[in-house]
Order: C-alpha cells, then sequence, then structure tokens
C-alpha cells in the first residue's frame, strides 16, 4: 500500500470533518478540540498565512484520503513542534498507514521545515495510540499522572518526543 501525506485544503474540509468526528476516532482526540466545519477551516486559514507555524496534514492510502494530522509550532528560537490529531478511518486500520505516515510527517517537520524537535501527548488509557508511536520512532519520554479531565475522571499523558540526531542522515 502506498502511503503519501501532504497539506489539507479546503476541498477537504467534509472529510477532515468526518473522520475527526468519527465515534471511533473523537473519543481519543483532545476532548477539549473542537472539530466543526468553521473550527477546521479557521485551522486551514491560518495555515495559510503561516504555514511553518502550524499545519493540518490529509494522509493518503494508495490516493484515497484515510486520515489526518497536523502539527503547531511551539518554541520558534528553539525550533519545537507539537503534534497532534492522527486520525486514521477505521477501515484503514490494521495497515499500519499511521506508522508510515507518522515517520513521512517528522521528516517533513525535521527536514523540510527546519524544526529540531517534534513533541506530542497521548491519553494514557490509548494502548493503540502508544504502541502507534513506539512503532513509528517516537521516544517516550514521561507520564504527566492525571493531567486530564476525561469522562468521570482523570487520565495520565504519556509524552512523546523526537529530535533531529534520532535520524541517521
Amino acid at each position: 500500500m502506498s502511503v503519501s501525506i501532504r497539506r489539507a485544503t479546503d476541498d477537504d474540509l467534509d472529510f477532515l470533518v468526518e473522520v475527526l468526528n468519527d465515534d471511533d476516532v473523537r473519543p481519543f482526540l483532545a476532548a477539549a478540540r473542537e472539530f466543526s466545519r468553521d473550527a477546521l477551516a479557521a485551522e486551514l486559514a491560518e495555515q495559510e498565512r503561516d504555514p511553518a507555524a502550524r499545519g493540518r496534514f490529509v494522509v493518503e492510502a494508495d490516493g484515497e484520503r484515510a486520515g489526518t494530522m497536523a502539527f503547531e509550532r511551539r518554541n520558534m528560537r528553539s525550533r519545537i513542534a507539537h503534534l497532534g490529531g492522527l486520525a486514521i478511518m477505521p477501515r484503514f486500520r490494521g495497515r499500519r498507514v499511521a506508522d508510515e505516515a507518522a515517520r513521512q510527517f517528522q521528516r517533513h517537520l525535521i527536514f523540510d521545515l527546519g524544526f529540531h524537535r517534534l513533541e506530542m501527548t497521548v491519553y494514557g488509557f490509548n494502548e493503540r495510540a502508544q504502541a502507534h508511536a513506539e512503532r513509528a520512532g517516537w521516544v517516550r519520554e514521561g507520564v504527566k499522572r492525571n493531567a486530564y479531565a476525561h469522562g468521570d475522571g482523570w487520565t495520565d499523558g504519556i509524552s512523546y518526543g523526537v529530535v533531529r540526531e534520532d535520524f541517521d542522515e
């Protein structure tokens, strides 16, 4: 299966709304984020203004839209980006589409956009995302205990990082 990534455009809005609000996807994404059509259109407009500061990407598998992921610059001086919002449509799961897309995304952000460090946090209950992160080359850096309100309780946040030196180029 051929996997590729590209920046999302307004033509992708309906797909982004669908994937990010899918019943099998939404519980694993940041609870405070809004993924309405208007919110996503605003996000795409922001990436147009400063593409080095943020971006929403579409994951394609054999030329078909399969998922999405995003980044946001967190520290300009130290060239740190925070990644999140990885969502793959359920029918594409189990084929390592997310793993390949994540590796391409890491390389794009580090080599093409010049970031030195990439960071992300995964909910502690999301074992599937933790396994994916480790397969895709993320280094587990720590646990933020009971960091996020989730449902009627609290959940840990598992912190991951990748730095430029992790790549053999």
